[in-house]
């Protein structure tokens, strides 16, 4: 019987730590990645491209406050 297949954020998971990304940085990673994966319905970044991507970075950009914006100025 072969091993189960990895899901994608414990293959990710992996890959930062391969690469001796800091803990903090794969949480980072890994938070965004699940966002993106929520934001449509659950669906396998592999079934998506570019124009999803942008999209959802649209939608950040539009909804979302930065740390810039939410600074008061004098």
């Amino acid at each position: 019987m072969p091993p189960p297949k990895k899901k994608l954020l414990d293959h990710v998971r992996d890959r930062l730590r391969l690469k001796n990304y800091a803990y903090r940085t794969e949480k980072s990673y890994l938070y965004w990645i699940k966002q993106y994966i929520l934001f449509y319905n659950k669906r396998h970044p592999n079934e998506m491209g570019g124009s999803e991507i942008e999209q959802f970075l649209t939608y950040l950009a539009s909804t979302k406050k930065s740390p810039h914006q939410l600074k008061t100025r004098p």
